[in-house]
């Protein structure tokens, strides 16, 4: 059994519901935040399971969360949206921009630096980003979507050098896979399971400080 404590911030469904349960079964103790009731992640309810209430785009909401400087092992920022329908720069308005980018760039790292105290030195700090954030690799389109997981990365990749670098905490954007939830569609290649298997994998081998992009399987991507 193991004997770590991660943090999953946005476990109500999909993959954050996924990793909590997965990382359950694997023994570890699990602190998941839900923006409203969710009825499958309170099914999980066990001794090893504590939910909390949270909203990544209130900082107010995660400020003071009860955990313990230290206390855990992994924190994995799980928090994402497509963004508007038309993913246009053209037509994108101030406020559908200033929704996506907060929803998931500015957001994420705000949370990420708040829990950092509570995450232990050595420890691992997981964003979930996406192969569509990465600049090598795109190919267009999906702009909003694109440009709020490629500036997660580079929040991500300066957290890494600034904070928890020093602290020897591993900061990974993690790419979980085209995916069959909500945001993936039926159609998508990965299975949650199958998704959330490799991400707790990735998740349970990294710590000991640098920063990697990486994808459920482990395989590096390109920045």
């Amino acid at each position: 059994m193991a004997d770590k404590t991660v943090f999953i911030f946005g476990a109500s469904r999909g993959i954050g519901l996924g990793l909590a349960k997965t990382l359950l079964d694997r023994g570890w103790q699990v602190v998941a935040s839900e923006r409203t009731h969710g009825a499958d992640l309170h099914a999980l309810a066990c001794d090893a399971l504590r939910i909390a209430t949270a909203d990544i785009t209130e900082p107010d909401s995660y400020a003071d969360l009860d955990l313990s400087p230290g206390e855990l092992d992994a924190v994995i920022i799980n928090a994402g949206i497509i963004g508007a329908s038309h993913q246009d720069s053209t037509q994108a308005t101030p406020d559908e921009v200033a929704h996506v980018m907060m929803t998931n760039a500015f957001g994420p790292a705000r949370a990420a630096k708040t829990l950092l105290p509570a995450l232990k030195d050595g420890g691992t700090l997981g964003v979930m980003s996406s192969l569509m954030g990465s600049i090598e690799d795109s190919s267009g389109g999906y702009e909003l979507y694109r440009t709020s997981k490629a500036a997660l990365n580079m929040l991500a990749k300066g957290i890494s050098e600034q904070d928890a670098g020093p602290r020897k905490i591993e900061v990974l954007a993690l790419h979980p896979g085209w995916v069959q939830t909500d945001m993936g569609g039926p159609n998508a290649h990965l299975t949650i399971e199958e998704s959330v298997t490799g991400l707790a994998d990735v998740v349970a081998s990294s710590g000991g400080g640098g920063f990697r992009f990486v994808d459920y399987s482990g395989k590096q991507i390109p920045f």
